[in-house]
């Protein structure tokens, strides 16, 4: 995960670009990705693909010619969507185009201009309190013009058509926590989830806002097929592990993400959804409202190196990567074991005894097992309890509650009912 961000960190990335596709390229050397380009104008729901921006240089040079803000430096320093400028500008014109952060003046501020034509620097406060000649020369080296929007999608098939979808943003430029740490984890799950599984899984590497709503556009049939999903952002820092819920508030990944954040042994939070963040609000649109959440660190806008500088290769902590990995492979894992069965034994409790069951698990003598997990899942196994309600139930963690099943299945006491379908509770015929 972390080659992956250093290797990305240098590029500048917009919405649209020859940095989105080489961060796309690099994303492809690690897992297999097709590469979508969707034309400029294309009319995507109420909105409409941009029109392509790239850069090739720009500066602010000083009266004696010196470049004192250089995109060569840091590509933070041009306002994203700049378009192309060359002039002469007072220093009293050209502050209208500046963009600080006094609060931290050590700082370059991300700032973006995607929708209204506009050109802009960002800089550091104290760069900006050493301006005082009167006149400066600026240039922008930029072009906005019709091209295509770009983004991957690795799709690996499964036992079944229902999908799991991870969606991540690949549209800032150097910027590591938002969202470079979120590409590097979604990369490595889907390294994780390559081999046969229950479900398909789809990963998207897509622009902010404009992605999720441009992929939605063009594949609105297959969205049904999504039985859970999650967006990741900003999964670095050394926040506590934060999982945002779906707007249903009740979807399966929801109670999934809650099971795990409850028996690990830290500072995990869940929030409820709210219609503001990144693209889980697109995903649950109420045209959609798809059982997608989102998982993050500390929430976006809530830490003071957000969209700035300070978002830096020091910022993101691997072991914060590493944490934030596990946590949702252990989510995946569960969406994929989790399921409904029916006691074959349903009046009054089987003798456990005559099966071997009473004191260990099946021949695994060096293990004990706790009889009450079999008990409880033997007894919620009505077909219409999925394990992950009986492990909430019960206050067993996952992993026990499945083994119980197991165990049970080996012996004829238990047997799985009609496929699980995601989000909805199933009956007994």
């Amino acid at each position: 995960m972390w080659e992956i961000i250093s290797k990305l960190y240098p590029i500048c990335r917009s919405i649209t670009g020859n940095g989105t596709r080489e961060t796309l390229r690099i994303i492809g050397q690690h897992i297999p990705l097709d590469i979508h380009e969707v034309p400029s104008g294309t009319k995507v729901f109420d909105w409409t693909v941009p029109q392509e921006w790239n850069i090739k240089d720009a500066f602010i040079k000083n009266a004696q010619g010196q470049r004192i803000v250089d995109f060569a430096q840091s590509n933070l320093h041009v306002m994203s969507y700049s378009i192309p400028f060359e002039g002469k500008l007072s220093l009293d014109e050209l502050k209208s185009h500046l963009f600080t952060l006094p609060d931290h003046p050590d700082w370059i501020p991300y700032r973006t201009s995607y929708y209204k034509e506009d050109w802009g620097f960002c800089l550091t406060h104290h760069q900006l309190d050493e301006m005082s000649d009167p006149e400066y020369e600026v240039s922008v080296e930029s072009s906005l013009m019709q091209g295509h929007l770009s983004y991957g999608e690795c799709f690996i098939p499964g036992q079944t058509e229902d999908e799991i979808l991870v969606s991540c943003h690949v549209c800032h430029p150097s910027l590591c926590n938002d969202n470079l740490s979120g590409i590097a984890v979604s990369v490595s799950l889907a390294r994780q989830m390559s081999q046969s599984r229950k479900y398909s899984y789809r990963f998207l590497f897509i622009p902010g806002t404009i992605g999720s709503i441009t992929w939605l556009a063009l594949n609105e049939k297959q969205t049904p097929r999504i039985k859970h999903g999650v967006v990741i952002t900003g999964v670095g820092d050394r926040g506590p592990f934060t999982y945002k819920k779906t707007r249903r508030g009740d979807a399966e990944i929801d109670r999934a993400f809650s099971h795990v954040l409850k028996h690990s042994e830290d500072s995990s939070q869940v929030i409820d959804f709210q219609p503001y963040g990144y693209d889980e609000r697109q995903f649950c649109s109420p045209g959609f409202n798809l059982p997608v959440g989102c998982v993050m660190r500390t929430p976006f806008g809530q830490y003071p190196e957000y969209h700035t500088s300070a978002d830096n290769l020091d910022f993101v902590q691997m072991e914060s990567l590493v944490d934030s990995f596990r946590k949702c492979a252990e989510v995946l894992n569960l969406l994929e074991d989790n399921a409904v069965y029916v006691n074959q034994n349903p009046k009054c409790e089987p003798q456990l005894g005559k099966r071997g069951l009473y004191q260990s698990t099946g021949g695994e003598s060096h293990k004990r097992f706790d009889q009450r997990a079999l008990l409880w899942v033997l007894n919620l196994s009505d077909g219409t309890h999925d394990l992950l309600d009986i492990a909430e139930r019960s206050n067993y963690d996952f992993e026990t509650i499945k083994d119980a099943a197991n165990l049970l299945v080996k012996n004829d006491l238990l047997k799985p009912v009609a496929p699980h379908d995601g989000n909805s509770r199933p009956v007994c015929d």
